[in-house]
């Protein structure tokens, strides 16, 4: 993030928790203001009062960045209480496994309200108002950030809601980086792309609105990938801070690609090689066969 950035304006979706607080926690170092935005009301007051500890000028605004009107009014609150913001952080998200064929027609809605509408909304909305800005002040330097996944740039099998939606993320921040270069050189965009980090991510179903939950218990590939989701992002070794580093990083450094396992890019390139050839997609378990082993057996229900 550049100079004139510093001591400006954050807007942070996802901020109680994971990235977004630690996102927060650095932007508050950095003499901004935070408007600190998320769907858990307790846990969002929680990370609040520790942000204004640190010296900064807060807003906590609990929204669900699935419906458009909550991030209007998101932005109508910025406006009015700090002004434009400099930093906008559209990072709120909710993970779900599964064989792609078992997602039902509310596992796909409530995904994709979060992962994509949400950053829809948040281009959509705040977009403008960095771009006037801009025009305004010479001096204005704006920074939008899309968190996506290294789910957006792969296709993991028994997540398929997830990765569609990533990727669609990943379409949407190079499409948006290649619409600001067209319009002005003071509004950068960024995509973060994660691998697995100790965030939260995967107790997702504890903020699933009640008009998207399901009657029916889960099926043995969803509790499939819950588990193995849980022992991932449990066990992952880079930390939400050091990501949230990278971030402001990256921007700093007007990179538009953000990682935080960069050797997981070897597996992007066979996929690209894959596409390239043509040949038909390589297995994700090549390099460790008896992981895709004992996935099958569990989800044929063979056990051993």
């Amino acid at each position: 993030m550049s100079e004139q950035a510093q001591g400006g304006v954050a807007v942070i979706t996802g901020a109680a928790s994971g990235f977004g607080l630690e996102a927060s926690r650095i932007a508050a170092a950095r003499g901004m203001a935070v408007v600190m935005a998320d769907v858990q009301a307790e846990a969002l007051e929680r990370a609040a009062a520790e942000i204004r500890s640190l010296g900064a000028r807060v807003l906590p605004f609990r929204l669900d960045v699935s419906k458009a009107a909550e991030v209007e009014a998101l932005a109508a609150a910025t406006l009015a209480e700090f002004g434009t913001p400099s930093f906008v952080f559209n990072n709120a998200g909710v993970g779900a496994g599964g064989l792609i064929w078992e997602h039902t027609q509310k596992d796909w809605e409530w995904v994709i309200g979060v992962n994509l509408m949400g950053v829809a909304h948040g281009v959509r909305v705040f977009t403008p108002l960095m771009l006037a800005a801009a025009e305004k002040d010479p001096a204005y330097c704006g920074h939008i950030v899309n968190t996506a996944s290294m789910a957006g740039l792969l296709n993991a099998p028994n997540m398929g809601v997830y990765n569609v939606t990533k990727h669609a993320v990943v379409a949407m921040s190079e499409t948006l980086y290649q619409d600001l270069a067209l319009v002005s050189t003071q509004v950068q965009a960024h995509v973060l792309c994660p691998f697995f980090v100790p965030t939260g991510i995967h107790q997702s179903e504890r903020n699933r609105p009640a008009e998207f939950k399901e009657a029916a218990a889960p099926t043995r590939s969803q509790l499939i990938a819950q588990a193995m989701s849980d022992q991932a992002v449990t066990r992952g070794k880079v930390t939400a801070a050091q990501v949230a580093q990278n971030v402001f990083a990256a921007m700093d450094e007007g990179r538009f690609y953000i990682y935080s396992h960069p050797q997981a890019l070897a597996s992007v390139q066979v996929r690209l090689e894959d596409i390239m050839t043509p040949r038909n997609p390589t297995s994700p378990f090549a390099a460790k066969p008896e992981i895709g082993e004992q996935l099958r057996r569990a989800l044929r229900g063979e056990g051993g």
